[in-house]
């Protein structure tokens, strides 16, 4: 005897761009978002026998997405991930749980000629402003927002020393050395009971999000780290001081390598230690190092990389 134990279905990657128009200033703001909904609820027979009478479609989920871009902002991704996740379980009485995830792409106005240009934007980073929104019937609004592929390095200031030797070590202690990471951060907001929290809410979120990558660049940049398992974790401290309505910091940093290179043998060059000044960028193995801090739970689970 088998049974249908979980089920979830969605349209992901839905593409979107919206523009603003301010007629008065002369100017135009734009979005780029990539879109993901995936729908839970009682279909299972969906799965189990040859029937969709109980299927939202896919496309229908895409055009949905559309339509909502066009009604209401798009800006800040909390709340306009909160008001699809909210529609799709309003709407439909049989769907119970709407997760929506939003990755919004950077587009940055353009200085020509001394001045911002009124339409123009260039991308100038990978990184991207991303949210998890998961709306449950009778139990809220959830939502996780986050910080992706931001990539640092500092060429000093940072060490790594005093760690178990055993006889698998070969890493020699280090006093001084590059430190990269492409940074993921997020962090989880106290659950909203309504949509029209998440209204109140709104100017809290960008507010947020330029706090956490203040807080993120600034410790990088400032803190003389032993480690980069202590430096994350200044980091969450900070932001949860800042955001009191947040719940949890995470992060997820691997480490991106640069090794010194030996070049004594060529007429015996020094390029180690203070002398090193050429190095090679390493792509892996890599170290990876994850965390979460929370207002109040003390239990350091085994999977630190909890999503929504």
């Amino acid at each position: 005897m088998v049974n249908l134990s979980a089920a979830r279905y969605g349209k992901d990657n839905i593409r979107v761009y919206k523009v603003h128009r301010d007629e008065q200033a002369a100017t135009q703001d734009v979005v780029e978002m990539t879109v993901g909904v995936l729908l839970q609820g009682d279909f299972e027979t969906f799965y189990t026998q040859p029937d969709n009478s109980v299927v939202v479609a896919t496309d229908s989920m895409k055009n949905t997405v559309y339509i909502l871009a066009k009604q209401h902002p798009v800006s800040p991704p909390e709340r306009f991930g909160s008001i699809v996740a909210s529609h799709f379980v309003e709407t439909y009485q049989h769907i119970h749980s709407a997760q929506v995830k939003i990755i919004v792409h950077k587009w940055t106005r353009m200085t020509v000629d001394g001045k911002p240009h009124p339409h123009s934007f260039l991308r100038d980073g990978s990184d991207t402003r991303n949210v998890e929104v998961v709306a449950t019937e009778g139990k809220g609004i959830d939502i996780r927002s986050a910080i992706a592929g931001l990539l640092v390095l500092k060429s000093t200031g940072s060490a790594f020393h005093g760690f178990i030797r055993d006889e698998y070590t070969t890493l020699s202690d280090v006093s001084d050395r590059v430190l990269s990471t492409e940074i993921d951060c997020g962090w989880v907001w106290d659950t909203f009971a309504t949509l029209q929290d998440v209204e109140a809410a709104v100017r809290k979120f960008d507010e947020a999000w330029k706090n956490a990558r203040e807080i993120t660049t600034g410790t990088f940049a400032k803190d003389d780290s032993a480690s980069v398992q202590n430096t994350m974790y200044k980091m969450c401290e900070q932001i949860l001081s800042a955001v009191p309505m947040v719940k949890a910091v995470d992060y997820s940093l691997p480490n991106k390598h640069y090794f010194e290179i030996d070049l004594s043998w060529h007429k015996g060059l020094k390029n180690t230690g203070k002398d090193a000044e050429v190095y090679a960028p390493q792509s892996n193995p890599n170290g990876l190092i994850q965390c979460t801090v929370s207002r109040s739970e003390k239990v350091l689970h085994a999977n630190v990389e909890q999503r929504l």
